[in-house]
């Protein structure tokens, strides 16, 4: 048993498996925590525990496939990415004002998670087929188009969280790629522009009022600034030690909304203290610096950027995730990555931890044959 359990897992970062495997198991007990207050049975943390375990099944079959596999059909990931996004706008489920579920035999899935998958293999992939000539404006513009498509018709749903995090993505991608200074100089000048025609034409009245909310939060306190309000109050109440699983009065006492998903950190900080916050935190600092050394040893360098753009990806959710609840950012909906209430959002993570896994794998089985 022993040694087929070795020859299974060869090549595997385990320290990475494990870490992501710890943050889920941390998520899954706030998420129990929350359900115990909502006396409607453990709806939340049954359904999370289904999404853990599909996305464990998951991330072995993504981890079994060949890393080559992913760069092959870079194109067919975006496509379907690009078809998911355009039919949910016609044909999906609005949850709280956003059209981005695909509602089949109970369970929801959501193309946002599919297209962050899809964005960072299809980036690794022309960045690879560049040669390394990041220079040419056409490269720029051929990348830029084809993320901000994406990123687009999400907005269209409108998720602004979502699509924030696809432009980071795309933005850190490119930045590591090497493009020239003075292309960065204009993507953030362009950037300021889009922003700005965003708040006059795109974004909602409610994500409006969470932007100005985080500028000045004291202009509406029983509004919408009342929910990162209770968020402070809650992570502040957890002192050093919290006070102990299930017995958190923000969350308990649903005087903290979304407990479950947007502000799971919070429920974290009340419950289980500056300890347990910390804890959380240093497992991200474990998984990234494990992702970054798979990009370091990757010998492709497709392998390198997919482990790279997924580091990003987590790094970008924990950051928007974990700024919100402490009032530094502004709150866009944003699940904190292995930890928020969300089956698409939990198995996508384990299905990019698999892919990571191939990379790992891959470059394992060169360093043994060379």
């Amino acid at each position: 048993m022993l040694d087929f359990l070795v020859k299974t897992f060869r090549g595997y970062d385990a320290i990475l498996l494990f870490t992501a495997l710890i943050l889920s198991c941390i998520g899954l007990a706030a998420i129990y925590s929350v359900d115990l207050s909502r006396g409607e049975g453990l709806s939340f943390f049954s359904r999370q525990v289904l999404a853990l375990g599909i996305g464990f099944v998951g991330l072995f079959i993504f981890s079994r496939v060949h890393i080559t596999f992913y760069e092959a059909h870079a194109k067919f990931f975006y496509l379907t990415a690009v078809i998911l996004l355009v039919s949910v706008l016609f044909f999906g489920t609005t949850i709280r004002g956003t059209t981005g579920w695909f509602r089949v035999f109970g369970f929801s899935f959501q193309p946002a998670e599919f297209a962050k998958i899809a964005l960072i293999i299809f980036l690794a992939w022309r960045i690879d087929r560049q040669a390394r000539q990041f220079q040419r404006w056409q490269f720029l513009l051929v990348m830029t188009t084809l993320a901000g498509l994406l990123a687009g018709l999400i907005m269209l749903q409108p998720d602004l969280g979502s699509s924030m995090v696809l432009v980071g993505v795309w933005f850190g991608m490119i930045l590591l790629a090497g493009i020239p200074k003075r292309y960065t100089i204009g993507l953030v000048m362009s950037g300021v522009i889009i922003s700005i025609c965003a708040w006059m034409f795109l974004l909602q009245p409610y994500q409006k009022d969470r932007i100005l909310t985080f500028l000045e939060p004291e202009r509406d306190p029983l509004g919408s600034g009342y929910n990162v309000t209770q968020s402070i109050i809650a992570i502040g109440a957890g002192g050093i030690f919290g006070r102990g699983l299930g017995f958190g009065s923000q969350s308990q006492l649903h005087f903290l909304p979304e407990a479950q998903t947007d502000f799971i950190f919070s429920v974290i900080g009340e419950e289980l203290g500056f300890i347990g916050t910390c804890l959380v935190l240093v497992l991200y600092g474990l998984l990234l610096f494990r992702l970054s050394l798979i990009a370091y040893r990757a010998r492709a360098e497709f392998s390198s950027y997919v482990a790279l753009g997924i580091a990003l990806m987590f790094l970008l959710q924990v950051i928007i995730n974990v700024g919100a609840a402490i009032g530094l950012l502004p709150v866009t909906g944003v699940t904190l990555p292995l930890v928020s209430y969300g089956g698409s959002s939990l198995i996508a993570n384990f299905l990019l931890i698999g892919i990571a896994q191939s990379a790992a794998r891959s470059s394992s089985r060169s360093l043994l044959t060379s």
